[in-house]
């Protein structure tokens, strides 16, 4: 199996970027382990606090925004850091080429009952007419990202990753401590019969996309003529990955009750770099309206429905969304 540093010199990666993606898996190597060793390690249950998100952070989000935060200040490649955990960006290297955002414990909801978390991540190219402490320098749209990525912290890490070719899927070999290639190309199937979406929300939904789950619902004797099965993990990184591995369709619309902050998830941590994976590897990803990569964030923390994955049934979900 191909390890993960002569995969991208395949790719034509350059060399600076090699190296910052080399920092961020560092990072999550370390995660790895506090996520593996649980409660034998003081790492589970909620601090006092909450982020910016207003969510109550688990310990292990603290933990896990600080390990990549300070490594990735020490790189000398980053030059402005952005987190779902910070309520600004974070300067870091003077002239460095690129900036970095990410979502260090995705599904944190999930820790104290070891279910599947992950670390998301983004990089763009720095913008020299911007400076260092500016959010700025993250009004790049999600076509400009040059990596995006995430690592799943489950029965065994794993990381998928595009920096502009194939969406590609890694396993962490944790007895020589890298990460070695297992899926040379990841393709989502066109077609699919399973979706994943949080039900508890049906009564938020607006007419269109209950409409649009409840002709799923029918199955066989419905206007679908097929048998859908849900799927839902409580962490889009979970269920991102079996989207990218088998097929299907995530959606996450917005809450027509709260006009005010309609949408759930992040564009710049969660939205774009999944966006740009599942479309490396075949699939669709669409807010309720527009192409997600498309969108020009109005700042850092800007949320954004999804509907994302297979490819015709993204398209079927959107009719029922005009």
């Amino acid at each position: 199996m191909k390890r993960l540093i002569p995969c991208l010199e395949q790719d034509k990666v350059e060399i600076e970027l090699i190296l910052l993606i080399k920092t961020i898996l560092t990072a999550c190597k370390e995660i790895s382990f506090r996520v593996g060793q649980g409660a034998l390690s003081n790492v589970l249950g909620s601090t006092l606090d909450e982020n910016i998100q207003g969510e109550t952070q688990k310990k292990l989000d603290v933990i896990s925004n600080q390990l990549l935060k300070d490594m990735l200040l020490e790189s000398g490649k980053v030059r402005t850091i952005a987190s779902e955990e910070e309520d600004y960006v974070v300067a870091a290297t003077e002239n460095a080429p690129y900036i970095v955002a990410f979502d260090p414990l995705d599904g944190s909801s999930n820790i104290d009952i070891n279910g599947q978390i992950g670390t998301i991540f983004t990089i763009y190219r720095a913008k020299n007419d911007v400076a260092a402490d500016s959010e700025l320098q993250f009004a790049q749209k999600g076509s400009e990202q040059v990596c995006a990525g995430y690592v799943l912290y489950g029965p065994s890490t794993m990381l998928a990753l595009t920096t502009g070719g194939p969406s590609r899927l890694y396993t962490l070999d944790k007895t020589q401590g890298c990460y070695l290639l297992t899926t040379e190309k990841l393709t989502i199937a066109t077609d699919t019969q399973e979706f994943s979406v949080n039900m508890s929300n049906f009564h938020q939904w607006s007419a269109g996309f209950s409409d649009y789950i409840n002709d799923l619902l029918l199955g066989e004797s419905g206007v679908r003529a097929k048998k859908f099965n849900m799927r839902w993990n409580g962490a889009m990184v979970g269920d991102m990955h079996r989207v990218l591995s088998r097929g299907g369709i995530f959606c996450y619309p917005n809450d027509i009750n709260k006009p005010e902050q309609p949408a759930k998830l992040r564009l710049l941590y969660e939205a774009n770099p999944m966006a740009m994976l599942v479309e490396n590897a075949n699939g669709k990803a669409y807010t309720e309206h527009e192409r997600i990569l498309d969108i020009l964030p109005s700042h850092i923390h800007q949320r954004v429905a999804v509907v994302m994955g297979s490819t015709n049934e993204v398209n079927k979900c959107l009719t029922y969304l005009k």
